[in-house]
């Protein structure tokens, strides 16, 4: 769910954007109280491992295909993010989301009020893009997701992305 809210956050249409590697942050924080506290106990948590047991863990995960990215002392995940030449040319960045989803984008000033909707797995959410230049952007999103119990949850998710450098590579 979060990186189908990450990848929505991102769409920046046709605003100029800077092609390399980029970082970028989202915190999300559920609408619903227990939730909420869930959330941000596991994100505690896991920045609170040492750093044997986080390698230990990560490993674990990634035999699976499970990445967690790092977590910011604001509690905010973050992830590197490649944006390649052609994705800049397009002034359009993809939405890497498995399932079925759609999206729509509508210019506003200094960015772009987004929404999607995707059948499966169940998700809606709208929000809004903001650019700063070709280099940054803020991003805030209300979504909701199929709970598995077939309520939807209620989501906020609050995005930025900045641009660290030209080159993808990690070094």
């Amino acid at each position: 769910m979060t990186l189908l809210l990450l990848a929505a956050s991102t769409q920046a249409g046709a605003q100029n954007i800077r092609p390399g590697l980029w970082e970028l942050s989202v915190k999300v924080k559920s609408a619903d109280a227990q939730t909420d506290q869930a959330i941000s106990a596991a994100v505690k948590q896991l920045d609170s491992l040492p750093p044997e047991q986080r390698a230990r863990l990560d490993s674990m995960l990634q035999q699976n295909g499970v990445t967690l990215p790092p977590v910011k002392s604001d509690g905010a995940l973050r992830r590197p993010y490649c944006i390649t030449p052609e994705m800049a040319a397009s002034k359009e960045l993809p939405l890497p989301a498995q399932g079925q989803c759609s999206s729509k984008r509508i210019a506003i000033a200094g960015g772009y009020s987004l929404s999607y909707e995707c059948s499966k797995p169940l998700a809606r959410g709208q929000g809004t893009v903001l650019m700063q230049g070709d280099s940054a952007f803020t991003s805030s999103m209300e979504a909701s997701s199929d709970a598995g119990d077939g309520r939807m949850q209620k989501f906020t998710v609050e995005s930025t992305g900045r641009w660290l450098k030209a080159s993808c590579t990690p070094k």
